[in-house]
């Protein structure tokens, strides 16, 4: 069975290299979906509780909202920071609450502090898909990803890895044995 959850982003980007409107700077409400499955976990009766998937997701999908994301070879990359060290903000400021975790990978580095994400290959809705799941592989059994903005969609269905060892009181992954959320420990 599945649980799912939807997030919805707002972001700025643009096709470096590419001949059309979308070579110009512009912005984008996108809506991702994570699909995650397993077996229903006996004691709450659910697969995963939706709201652990948004808190686990959010943490590092919160770089994306409100953001800039701009491929590593976009000339439009040094100007930016340039201006945000020039205003100041390129190390953070007060009003910046919306921070995510920090991430790098092959595909993207998040640099939350200045609301940037700089990917290896143009941001399109099938780059955004591979983005989340590398992310999340490894946190989410995930078996479904979404994601629409303006027109464009994309989907990916994933082969789950299996079950995922997780808490019979409250259905969220235990970490080591114990549930971060309740303190319940696996015997």
């Amino acid at each position: 069975m599945r649980s799912f959850t939807t997030f919805d982003l707002q972001y700025a980007h643009r096709f470096y290299g590419f001949k059309g409107e979308a070579q110009y700077l512009h912005g984008h409400t996108g809506v991702l979906t994570i699909e995650v499955e397993d077996s229903i976990n006996p004691g709450v009766n659910m697969v995963f509780p939706c709201n652990e998937i948004q808190k686990t997701a959010w943490a590092l999908l919160k770089n994306f909202d409100h953001a800039l994301i701009l491929r590593e070879d976009d000339p439009l990359l040094p100007s930016v920071l340039a201006v945000y060290e020039a205003q100041g903000i390129k190390n953070g400021a007060p009003t910046n609450t919306m921070k995510g975790e920090a991430f790098k990978t092959e595909l993207a580095t998040a640099y939350p502090d200045c609301r940037l994400v700089v990917t290896k290959e143009t941001m399109t809705v099938e780059g955004m898909i591979k983005i989340v799941y590398d992310l999340l592989k490894d946190k989410l059994n995930i078996a479904k990803i979404t994601f629409t903005s303006g027109v464009n969609a994309a989907s990916q269905e994933y082969k789950p890895v299996g079950t995922m060892d997780r808490c019979p009181r409250c259905g969220i992954a235990l970490v080591d044995g114990a549930c971060p959320k309740c303190g319940y420990k696996k015997h």
